[in-house]
């Protein structure tokens, strides 16, 4: 959980106040998955294990390839023009046993699978289709055994826009099975057992606008536990997102996913997040990080963070990891967006390790050596180099220094905990709202309880109308004041007002 700033590796997005100032089948066998039991109006894409078939036949002027020819998709694609479909025959499709072999579409190409095309990259090949073409379209086939490096991505490696992807499985790969580009769709494909990433919706020249990702099942992701191989690199999830600007997340499946189920960390802006099923992740089911304005709406939420946070626990650590985070995210009116706060509402979320904890750290703040990566989001004062007094303060953002969590408004949820089905003791019951003590640097205006009092008071942070069933507790300002129902109810506080709370289902 990211309650510090860490180092980025090469797909680092960029800076903060910049962005936001311009913004003013085949083989497979499905594995044994736990049936959900869902709410009456959360469906579950079950993708994965019922593909929908693609045609048995070529359709109408498409370009027919040939599985029993090694290369024959790629040389197609490289002798016809643009705008051209091909179709795929049922078989193992491979392309040249070369690293750097892949498919390069040109604009407007369309790949469609018969029932059974598979295309291996048999652990040589490290991309699929790359290359900048806008306007592609891959539709109903396999794309497995891609072997490509870190934080890259093997169909649609280099990000390119308007990609549509619909009735895909993309298994069993290393690195991300997909990449976005901006005005990107991905729709009822089964993303699985992919080595970092199901989709890692990551443009270099960003932001990636108008992303959606509707009707997906998104498993098993991140099997190279690439969190315990590079401590604290924020490099992992079912789907990870940066500098996405407008995003629909909708109807999907996110389970069973080692690490997080959802993660939009760094400028992210403007996302709906609503009618998931996001369940059984070793980690939190969502992240939602130095990123703003966002509706959260109508998901099932359950079983998530039981490993990470049952490690946490078991170290003693006291911080409330939660199975829904947000780390300095919040409201932002000045940036454009369908909502100016983040609202979280309509979700049941049953049986989780905690519930929600909204952090902001003291000492994450522009120009703060806590934050390795954004040496140049603000401008400084030129004998100090703080952020506090900047020396133009011509644009809204140039003065605040830092990410707020702010505007947050939590409602009409309901949360359940039942320990015996969690199997904890301690530590997995909380509800929080607070900040760290600010120590660092010397010269941070931010020391003392300044950020703590602010979330917790001034940001317009509020719990209300929730029904709480269990034995919840609740975190408040700090790390150390653990409430009642009661004293998160009085004052100072003053939350969850509305809301009920019983010890156990019918109560």
């Amino acid at each position: 959980m990211a309650r510090t700033w860490r180092h980025r590796t090469a797909s680092a997005v960029a800076p903060l106040a910049l962005v936001l100032l311009a913004a003013t089948g085949c083989e497979d066998t499905p594995d044994a998955r736990p049936e959900p039991t869902t709410g009456p109006d959360t469906p579950v894409a079950r993708v994965c294990a019922k593909p929908a078939a693609g045609p048995a036949k070529a359709p109408a002027g498409a370009v027919t390839v040939d599985p029993a020819v090694t290369g024959d998709l790629a040389e197609k694609t490289r002798s016809n023009p643009p705008n051209t479909t091909f179709w795929l025959r049922p078989g193992r499709h491979r392309l040249a046993p070369d690293r750097y072999a892949q498919v390069v579409p040109k604009r407007g190409n369309t790949y469609i699978g018969a029932p059974g095309a598979v295309l291996d990259g048999r652990k040589t090949n490290q991309y699929a289709f790359g290359g900048p073409a806008p306007d592609v379209t891959i539709r109903h086939l396999t794309v497995r055994g891609f072997a490509a490096p870190h934080d890259e991505g093997v169909v649609n490696h280099d990000s390119a826009d308007g990609w549509v992807i619909e009735h895909a499985t993309i298994r069993d790969n290393s690195g991300a099975g997909l990449m976005a580009g901006a005005r990107q769709q991905v729709r009822a494909s089964c993303l699985r057992d992919n080595g970092q990433y199901g989709i890692n919706a990551y443009k270099g020249d960003g932001p990636l606008e108008d992303l959606v990702v509707e009707g997906n099942e998104i498993t098993g992701n991140n099997t190279g536990d690439w969190e315990r191989k590079k401590p604290g690199c924020g490099c992992t999830g079912g789907v990870k997102f940066w500098n996405v600007d407008g995003a629909d997340i909708r109807g999907n499946w996110v389970h069973d996913n080692r690490g997080t189920g959802l993660w939009a960390d760094t400028n992210n802006n403007d996302f709906r997040i609503e009618d998931n099923v996001l369940e059984a992740n070793d980690g939190a089911a969502l992240i939602y990080e130095t990123s703003y304005n966002a509706v959260i709406r109508n998901n099932m939420i359950r079983r998530n963070n039981w490993v990470e946070g049952r490690r946490h626990a078991d170290r003693g650590d006291t911080f409330p990891f939660a199975t829904v985070y947000l780390s300095e995210s919040g409201g932002e009116p000045r940036v454009r967006a369908r909502t100016s706060k983040i609202e979280i509402y309509g979700n049941v979320l049953e049986n989780n390790w905690s519930g929600i904890t909204l952090w902001e750290n003291a000492d994450r703040f522009c120009n703060s050596p806590a934050n390795t990566s954004s040496g140049d989001c603000t401008l400084l004062v030129e004998d100090t180099g703080s952020c506090a007094q900047p020396a133009i303060d011509t644009a809204p953002l140039y003065s605040d220094c830092r990410w707020k969590t702010q505007r947050v408004d939590i409602h009409d949820n309901r949360f359940v905990l039942d320990t015996s089905v969690v199997d904890c003791t301690t530590r997995c019951d909380r509800m929080a709202l607070l900040a760290n003590y600010g120590t660092y640097p010397e010269w941070s205006p931010y020391q003392g309880d300044s950020v703590a009092d602010a979330i917790t008071g001034e940001q317009h942070n509020r719990w209300h109308d929730n029904v709480y069933v269990g034995p919840w507790q609740f975190v408040a300002h700090d790390p150390s004041r653990v409430l009642t129902p009661g004293q998160w109810q009085g004052a100072p506080y003053r939350q969850d007002e509305g809301s009920t709370f019983r010890a156990q289902e019918g109560g």
